[in-house]
């Protein structure tokens, strides 16, 4: 019993030895991967079993043929422990990898939802409490003149249509978020689509002096939805157009690259600050302090920062891409799209 005692003391003084420097080792590698930590405890009990084997073996517990039968048996024991644990512990760095870009995913998608709201909510309630005050005013005979009673229902309609393009807007997200949106694709010339879409914002622009320029030639057919091809054309005006100065340009370009023909918006706003590039996309963002529009955009109303968003869901539901990218003294939105065979 004493031997046994003593076996025991010496094999569990040669493990904590080994399970001391794996402690150590493990520290210094605290910053890589899953896999490693596990290949690194598989072989700290490995080493630990060993350590103590040849411990005991020294100690004259065992014979020299018994400790080399040990040791092959313990050998041949860390060589299917460390495969198994190196296959399947990078299958766990892969799970555990997935679930923290899935952990963040869901963060930013909560946040652009609270967001959303927010923004959404004080987008509503601004004309809202107009639409009151003015209706309360006409109700109660508060303005009895011609001319205020017409202005009042002017800024009505105006208000309405605003929140009316906010309520489209919102319902067209809900669709290319839920995986609703259904294209009807057919081959659609594309210049016919950017002369509607000119045509459509060159009042906005003329009331600020900004100059439409559009390509002449060189316009591709691509396989779109019209519908949905015109509304993101249109977006991407307007956005130009709202964040153009006064007596600035506009300018559509064209091309083709292979089986993708490209477009592009070319504005002059004075460029966008690099950390906002990645996020321009994103639902409900403006890149202003304010969640009210700038004064000053020739009466252009925002949309609750979901144009650009309405704008990527639609172009990747196409099968294309849309990239922006500052040049000159604007920025630049490119949209690929298939050609139509």
């Amino acid at each position: 019993m004493a031997d046994l005692a003593l076996i025991f003391t010496v094999a569990l003084g040669a493990a904590c030895c080994v399970g001391v420097l794996a402690a150590a080792a493990l520290r210094l590698l605290r910053g890589r991967s899953i896999t490693v930590h596990i290949a690194v405890l598989l072989a700290a009990t490995v080493a630990a079993v060993a350590a103590g084997v040849v411990v005991v073996a020294e100690a004259m517990f065992l014979s020299a043929h018994d400790l080399e039968v040990v040791l092959i048996t313990v050998a041949a024991a860390a060589v299917v422990s460390l495969g198994v644990g190196w296959l399947f512990g990078r299958r766990l760095a892969a799970a555990a990898v997935w679930a923290a870009q899935a952990r963040e995913r869901e963060r930013r998608i909560e946040k652009g939802r609270r967001d959303l709201v927010a923004w959404v909510s004080h987008d509503l309630r601004t004309p809202l409490a107009g639409l009151r005050a003015m209706a309360e005013a006409l109700e109660d005979g508060v303005v009895a003149d011609r001319r205020t009673v017409e202005e009042y229902h002017r800024r009505i309609r105006v208000e309405t249509d605003r929140m009316t393009r906010l309520v489209d807007d919102l319902f067209e997200l809900s669709r290319i978020n839920a995986g609703a949106l259904r294209l009807s694709l057919a081959p659609v010339p594309l210049g016919d689509v950017v002369s509607d879409a000119l045509a459509g914002t060159a009042p906005l622009a003329a009331a600020r002096r900004i100059r439409l320029v559009a390509a002449e030639s060189g316009w591709p057919t691509v396989t779109a939805s019209e519908r949905e091809l015109a509304r993101v054309v249109g977006n991407l005006l307007l956005n130009a157009v709202r964040y153009t100065p006064d007596d600035g340009t506009v300018r559509i370009e064209v091309g083709r690259d292979g089986a993708d023909a490209w477009f592009a918006v070319v504005d002059t706003c004075g460029g966008i600050p690099d950390a906002d590039l990645p996020r321009l996309f994103d639902v409900a963002f403006r890149g202003e302090p304010a969640r009210t529009p700038a004064p000053g955009n020739g009466g252009v109303e925002g949309s609750g920062g979901l144009g650009l968003a309405i704008v990527r869901g639609l172009v990747e539901a196409h099968g294309g891409r849309v990239e922006v990218a500052n040049v000159g003294d604007g920025c630049r939105f490119l949209v690929r799209l298939p050609v139509a065979a």
